[in-house]
């Protein structure tokens, strides 16, 4: 059989690789990396090359399941299953009013057009206060801080990797990760050309990890303190009077309030808590210096500091010294991406929202989305109390798994078990699914074509590409977009009305839901983006639209401040000071052991595990000696809300006094440890680091881990 060649971006992670895909009639027979790929230029991770049997993967769902009543699932035709969900999600609408129904948006729809279009569809129709997604997990802190800077919370500038000369990386591991917030495929190459032209890595970070064994230099920082560490450079910057008053006076408002409002943050009252010894005072005011003398220079943060009790503090500190050192919007510092539907920032809805509402927990709404660290909470509110506004009583999950990526993942699990109706929009029958009343699983997103919504809009190069459809879809399958259009219009129908969803508008949007194409409004989108392109002409390049440098001169269309300007002492941020100047005034608790999560190449967050390295548990020989153990002795570590079993890793990669553990489906799951009751009370993030733990020698069979083998390989979406 003729074998067809087809060229397409990979779907799995931000880098966004260009892959070639060699497919024989319905099958994918090989999947290689695209050396003429002008983005990714031959580079791909494994989990890309994996593609084809993710693909192919024998657990695929491929027709929807309903529950019995005795527990177990049963196949249903689409319609019955369409049917089955809808109407349970319409009856508690009318039972408990629209707010009883919860949505929660996993992390693979950022990586599917069809499924983006559809959940936002979704929510438009049902615009109930108990939205959820991934982001209380991940990018919170840096939603809010740009929108309470820029006035845009997608307006974020990325390091200019290809030209900078001093690079600060903040609690991020791009050479695994290549690049989050920071599209950057081959970012191993780029980090060793930095070097390679004379420049500076410095990698802030408590474990010792493969960007940092890169870098220049590595500061094992304690677990949250990134903040302080990063508000004291800040503070270093304007005491040595280094700061690019020029570029301040023309683009920022409130540089006149930062020397007050860091005067408390001295390299000698944070030193103490930063873990870096004796000499840290020295090196932070070393570190300023080289920040604000060396030109272009950049600051990248990413989770780890937004995983801590203090990220969106964290995240304004970083943005603070890029823009006091005048690297921003400047050549070598930190750039705007242009992507191909960046018009879209414009429009008043996209440029995001902030406490104007709470949750009855007090939580400020981010992006009209509360915290998942509440969410079980919300489904016990209803349990203890009928009568409780805004308790969870249906939940419609979109590509997610909270269940293992949400803090107390068993609470959050048990809750699940407790609500009215639960539907699962999920290729695969993950740990959350097994949990739903109706499972609706779409075809793979190789079945389809569009173009990538989001991350051109982070990339470190202008970038644009078209991509096709692999492989034909099977007959009688289901969009991601189509299952979720076709739901969205049976609860409509079935459910009473809303004062939130009358309107004309609305319901012309609920009747034509299921006939929209994503393909065509990506190409209207594409039509009125700021390079007018076409879906022909991106075709016409099936590698990829040639990449380009990024660009200065953007800062203007990124600001949407009410006076054009760049707000550096925002009202919340500087509000939240007090309660990080209240840490410096106690020592450091004494002693303990502190959890931190780490990434694997071979995993992509809940939903994939290749086969690989085993998950163990990193503890530094001194903490092992203490408790008696050794590389691959079994332990069990504690915290607040529960515990796992875990093979050892004795490595000085940790500093004393932290453990680490990777995260993500096949592994002990580390949210079983995670505490819900940890969080930013600013962002609503949750505080999956620096999580207090105990260690020690585990009996025989105590919660033995889940094997690791091929069998752990999840469909891809």
């Amino acid at each position: 059989m003729t074998r067809a060649v087809v060229h397409r971006a990979c779907h799995l992670c931000e880098a966004s690789c260009g892959l070639t895909f060699e497919v024989e009639g319905d099958r994918i027979a090989s999947v290689r990396n695209d050396p003429d790929d002008p983005f990714s230029r031959g580079f791909c991770c494994p989990k890309g090359l994996a593609l084809a049997r993710l693909h192919h993967a024998p657990d695929r769902l491929t027709t929807p399941l309903v529950r019995r009543a005795d527990g177990t699932f049963a196949e249903a035709s689409w319609p019955a299953a369409l049917d089955r969900a809808a109407e349970g999600l319409a009856a508690v609408i009318a039972r408990h009013g629209l707010d009883a129904l919860g949505v929660y948006v996993g992390n693979p729809v950022v990586h599917n057009l069809g499924a983006m279009v559809g959940t936002e569809v979704f929510r438009a129709l049902f615009p109930t206060r108990n939205r959820y997604s991934a982001n209380s997990q991940d990018v919170n802190p840096h939603l809010l801080v740009n929108l309470l800077m820029f006035g845009m919370q997608l307006a974020q500038p990325v390091p200019d990797l290809d030209r900078t000369r001093w690079l600060l990386v903040v609690g991020a591991n791009p050479l695994v990760s290549n690049g989050s917030l920071m599209t950057a495929p081959r970012v191993g190459a780029r980090l060793r050309a930095l070097r390679a032209r004379g420049g500076t890595l410095v990698v802030v970070d408590p474990r010792r990890t493969e960007t940092a064994r890169l870098a220049d230099e590595h500061l094992p920082l304690r677990p949250g303190a990134d903040a302080l560490l990063l508000l004291a450079l800040a503070r270093e910057v304007l005491a040595q009077g280094l700061e690019d008053r020029a570029f301040l006076g023309r683009w920022c408002q409130g540089h006149e309030r930062l020397p007050a409002l860091l005067a408390p943050f001295t390299p000698e009252r944070v030193a103490p808590h930063l873990g870096l010894g004796e000499g840290a005072p020295a090196t932070v005011r070393r570190l300023a210096r080289a920040l604000a003398t060396t030109r272009p220079a950049a600051v990248y943060l990413r989770l780890g500091p937004c995983n801590t009790t203090t990220g969106g503090l964290a995240v304004w500190a970083g943005h603070l010294l890029n823009l006091l050192t005048g690297n921003v919007d400047r050549a070598g510092g930190v750039l705007f991406p242009e992507g191909p539907l960046s018009w879209l920032f414009r429009l008043r809805f996209a440029r995001g929202s902030f406490d104007a509402y709470r949750s009855p927990q007090g939580r400020p709404e981010l992006a009209g989305e509360y915290p998942c660290s509440i969410l079980a909470e919300q489904v016990e509110r209803g349990l203890a109390d009928p009568a409780a506004p805004e308790a969870l009583r249906a939940l419609v999950v979109f590509a997610g798994n909270p269940v293992l990526s949400a803090p107390n993942g068993r609470r959050l699990a048990r809750a699940l078990d407790a609500l009215e109706c639960v539907v699962a929009v999920d290729t695969s029958l993950s740990a959350t699914a097994r949990h739903a009343h109706v499972v609706l699983p779409p075809r793979s997103v190789l079945h389809d074509g569009g173009c990538d919504p989001v991350f051109p809009h982070f990339a470190v190069e202008d970038v644009a590409r078209w991509t096709p459809p692999v492989v034909a879809p099977p007959p009688g399958s289901v969009s991601e977009y189509e299952a979720i259009a076709r739901l969205a219009q049976g609860v409509w129908r079935r459910a009473p009305r809303d004062p939130r969803r009358q309107g004309r508008l609305l319901g012309l949007l609920a009747r034509a839901a299921p006939r929209l194409s994503p393909e065509a409004l990506a190409a209207l989108g594409l039509r009125l983006g700021p390079r007018r392109l076409s879906r022909a002409r991106l075709a016409a390049h099936p590698h990829g639209h040639p990449a380009r440098p990024l660009a200065e001169g953007r800062l203007a269309r990124r600001l949407f401040t009410a006076d054009g300007k760049v707000a550096l002492a925002p009202g919340p941020l500087v509000a939240d000071l007090d309660r990080l100047v209240a840490t410096l005034a106690a020592p450091p608790a004494p002693g303990g052991l502190v959890l931190i999560g780490r990434r694997q190449l071979r995993t992509n967050n809940s939903w994939i595990h290749l086969p690989g390295p085993r998950c163990t548990l990193l503890v530094h020989p001194e903490d092992a000696r203490a408790r008696g153990l050794a590389t691959g002795s079994r332990a069990v570590i504690a915290s607040r809300v529960g515990e796992v079993q875990v093979e050892v890793e004795v490595t000085d990669d940790v500093s004393p006094g932290v453990v680490s553990l990777p995260h993500g489906r096949g592994h002990p799951s580390v949210n079983d440890l995670t505490d819900d009751a940890r969080h930013d009370p600013l962002t609503g993030s949750s505080a999956l680091n620096g999580v207090p733990v105990t260690l020690a020698p585990a009996a025989a069979d105590l919660h033995p881990a889940g094997a690791e083998s091929a069998a752990d390989l999840v469909p891809g979406r």
